[in-house]
C-alpha cells in the first residue's frame, strides 16, 4: 500500500476521498479485543458465523473515518482537533462499506472542516454522517506502508459447528475404559452434559468414584461397570458390549493405547471389519477455512502401501461423515517422485489408484511437500495445478514420527484444538490424551456421533 498525504496548502476545498471495507466477524471480534468493549450485541455467535443480529459497533464504524483521514485525505500527518458524529442505521457483520469525506473549509490556523459519511454498499443506506476537524500536515509525505503483522483470531469455529450438529444426534451410547483419572473421567461427563454420548464406566468402581468425588461430580443416573481384573479386560468388556448392541462407540480413559486397541484386534472377540485401524487428527487451526485432517499420527509406525490405503479411505469416509470436500495430499519431502525417498513412491502410487478407483470419495495427490499441500502460491510455484495443491484438508504422513511432529506443531505453535478418533473398527474409537483440553475432548464426541450417524445413513 502507498502512503501520500496532501499538506494543508496543496489542499482545496472540494475534495474528495474514500475507501471500502468489508466488515467480517474476526473484525468485531479483534476491536473488542482491543477496546475492551464486550457488549454481547457486538460479538459474533461462537461457531464464527454473521447474522443479522451481529452488529457493528458505533465506533468502529467511527474509526473507518479516522483511517480516510490517516491515509488518504490528508493522510499522513494529519491530527484531530474533533468529530462530530450522527448515526442514522446500524452496521453489521457481512456489510460492505463505503466511507467518505470531502473538504468543505479552511483555516488561517491550518486546520481543516471535513465532512464525514459511511454508507453501505446495496443500498445506500447511510449509517453514519459528521464533521471532523484536522490539523493538515504542512510536510509532503510519499511512502510505500511498512508490511503490518497479520493477525489471526484465536477461536475454533469449526469444532462449534460440529458441536452445533451433533447436538441434533441422539445421544452415543459410549464406553467409557477406565475413566479413574480426573481429566478422562471429566471429559467423558461434559461430552454427556452436552448430550453427545451417554456415558457407561468400565472399570475399578471404587476408583472411578474416588475421583469424582474429588472432582465434585455426581455419577447418578450414570451406569457403572466394575472390572478388578485389569485394563485390559475392561477393554475387552467394552468390545463385547459392542456386539451385544449396547454401545455404538467406545472412548478411552486412562489407560495405555495398546492396552486399550489390543482387545479390539482379537480375530474372534474384536472389532476388526476388514481395514487396519488407522488414526485421524481433526484438527481446529486458527486462520483455516477448514478442519485439518492429519492420519496417521498415533497407531501405524511405519505403514507400507496397502496400509497407507486403509489411512487414505478411513479419513476421506471421515470427511465425508463430517460434510467435508475430502481433498487428500500425501506428503513427502519433495513433490517429484525420487526413487530415494520411498514416501514419493507411495505417494504417486496412491494418486493413481485414487485415479482407478481403487481409493473412492475424494481427490488424492501426491507427492506434495508441506508448503505445496496447503498454500496456493507455493502450489503455483512449483507449477502444481491440481484440486489439491494448495488446498488439502487430509495430510496423509509418511510415517507416525512426522505425522506426531505435524499434529503438534499445529497445536503447539499454530494454536490448533485436535479431535482425536480411531477408525477401521466397527465403532469409532475415541482417542484423547491427558493433556487435552476440555473443547478437543468435546470435539472427538462430536466427531464420533456424526461418524456414526453418517454409517447409519
Amino acid at each position: 500500500m502507498h502512503l501520500q498525504n496532501r499538506t494543508f496548502d496543496q489542499i482545496e476545498i472540494g475534495e474528495t476521498a474514500e475507501m471500502r471495507r468489508l466488515v467480517t466477524p474476526d473484525d468485531l471480534l479483534v476491536f473488542a479485543a482491543t477496546s475492551g468493549n464486550y457488549n454481547p450485541m457486538h460479538l459474533p455467535p461462537a461457531d464464527g458465523t454473521a447474522g443479522p443480529e451481529t452488529l457493528a459497533p458505533g465506533m468502529f464504524v467511527a474509526a473507518l473515518v479516522s483511517a480516510v483521514l490517516g491515509t488518504r485525505l490528508p493522510g499522513p500527518g494529519t491530527l484531530y482537533r474533533r468529530q462530530l458524529l450522527q448515526f442514522h442505521e446500524r452496521a453489521h457483520a457481512g456489510d460492505e462499506l463505503c466511507t467518505r469525506v470531502e473538504v468543505r473549509e479552511k483555516h488561517d490556523d491550518g486546520c481543516l472542516s471535513i465532512g464525514t459519511e459511511v454508507r453501505r454498499i446495496g443500498d445506500n443506506a447511510l449509517i453514519l454522517s459528521g464533521e471532523a476537524e484536522v490539523l493538515a500536515p504542512i510536510e509532503p509525505y510519499s511512502s510505500d506502508a511498512a508490511d503490518m503483522p497479520g493477525l489471526i483470531v484465536e477461536r475454533h469455529r469449526h469444532f462449534q459447528a460440529l458441536l452445533a450438529k451433533a447436538r441434533d444426534l441422539p445421544p452415543l451410547p459410549t464406553a467409557v475404559v477406565c475413566p479413574d483419572e480426573a481429566n478422562s473421567l471429566g471429559g467423558a461427563l461434559l461430552a454427556a452434559r452436552e448430550s453427545l454420548i451417554t456415558p457407561i464406566l468400565i472399570g475399578r468402581t471404587a476408583a472411578i468414584t474416588a475421583v469424582a468425588g474429588e472432582i465434585g461430580a455426581d455419577l447418578s443416573g450414570i451406569e457403572l461397570i466394575d472390572v478388578t481384573e485389569g485394563d485390559r479386560a475392561a477393554a475387552a468388556l467394552a468390545c463385547r458390549m459392542v456386539h451385544e448392541g449396547r454401545v455404538a462407540a467406545v472412548m478411552k480413559g486412562h489407560l495405555h493405547t495398546e492396552d486399550l486397541l489390543h482387545p479390539m484386534l482379537d480375530k474372534l472377540h474384536g472389532l476388526r471389519v476388514g481395514r487396519r485401524f488407522t488414526h485421524v487428527f481433526v484438527m481446529d487451526v486458527p486462520g483455516q477455512p477448514q478442519p485439518v485432517m492429519v492420519t496417521d499420527a498415533a497407531i501405524n509406525i511405519a505403514p507400507d502401501l496397502m496400509t497407507k490405503v486403509d489411512i487414505v479411505q478411513n479419513a476421506i469416509d471421515l470427511a465425508l461423515a463430517l460434510g467435508i470436500e475430502p481433498r487428500v495430499g500425501v506428503l513427502s519431502a519433495v513433490e517429484t517422485v525420487n526413487p530415494a525417498i520411498q514416501s514419493s513412491i507411495d505417494a504417486a502410487l496412491l494418486s493413481k489408484m485414487a485415479e482407478r478407483g481403487q481409493i473412492r470419495g475424494g481427490l488424492v495427490e501426491g507427492p506434495l511437500a508441506m508448503d505445496n499441500a496447503v498454500d496456493i502460491g507455493a502450489a503455483r510455484v512449483k507449477g502444481l495445478k491440481n484440486g489439491v495443491a494448495g488446498r488439502a484438508n487430509i495430510l496423509v504422513v509418511p510415517d507416525i514420527d512426522a505425522g506426531n511432529m505435524v499434529a503438534k506443531q499445529l497445536a503447539y505453535i499454530s494454536h490448533a484444538e485436535g479431535a482425536g478418533l480411531v477408525l477401521g473398527a466397527r465403532v469409532p474409537v475415541i482417542l484423547n490424551s491427558r493433556s487435552d483440553s476440555p473443547m478437543s475432548r468435546l470435539a472427538s464426541c462430536a466427531v464420533a456421533a456424526l461418524h456414526h450417524a453418517a454409517g447409519k445413513a
